[in-house]
């Protein structure tokens, strides 16, 4: 018995279609797609950084949506005791102005993040200071503020979880002032 010989089909126009070459559908297929793609992640790296710069805000308007700007203080109504404001400029900077009574200071906000258990993440440089501090502020429900952490850039706290690091009692609640 004989067994006849296969012929070979060829598909030429499925190579064709994936090619995206439109001069031919011989050769450099795998180069035009190679093209193709490296010009799309570009295209979509291009929109990505112009989506995300659109959608971030400026400190100003975080802490304002946040609800931080103004005056907070243990007792809005004592004489004695620290005023701590946040204020913005009229560059739209964001300005910490403390008032301890005795002496008083200015700081800018550099950074306010929100992170997504509620927290206010603030970087603010300190001329009095010498330094930068991070601090993170949660809003409590009956609108208070308290401080969960404060720490220096070498990560020295000096308030952790919402206590002083030097003898553990909990930061205070702050008040709005008007």
């Amino acid at each position: 018995m004989q067994v006849a010989a296969e012929r070979p089909v060829h598909l030429h126009a499925g190579i064709q279609v994936l090619s995206f070459d439109r001069r031919s559908f011989h050769g450099s297929g795998a180069r035009n797609v190679n093209g193709h793609f490296s010009r799309l992640a570009l295209a979509i790296l291009f929109f990505l950084t112009l989506t995300l710069n659109a959608s971030a805000e400026t400190v100003a308007q975080t802490a304002r949506k946040w609800g931080l700007i103004g005056p907070w203080s243990q007792d809005c109504y004592r004489s004695k005791g620290a005023v701590l404001a946040y204020e913005i400029a009229s560059d739209e900077r964001v300005v910490h102005r403390r008032n301890f009574g005795d002496t008083t200071d200015e700081s800018e906000v550099i950074t306010a993040k929100v992170s997504k258990d509620g927290m206010l993440n603030l970087r603010t440089f300190f001329p009095s200071l010498k330094q930068t501090r991070e601090y993170g502020l949660i809003m409590q429900p009956d609108g208070t503020i308290r401080a969960m952490y404060n720490r220096n850039q070498k990560n020295e706290h000096s308030i952790r979880d919402g206590k002083f690091t030097a003898n553990g009692n909990p930061t205070p609640p702050q008040y709005k002032c008007k």
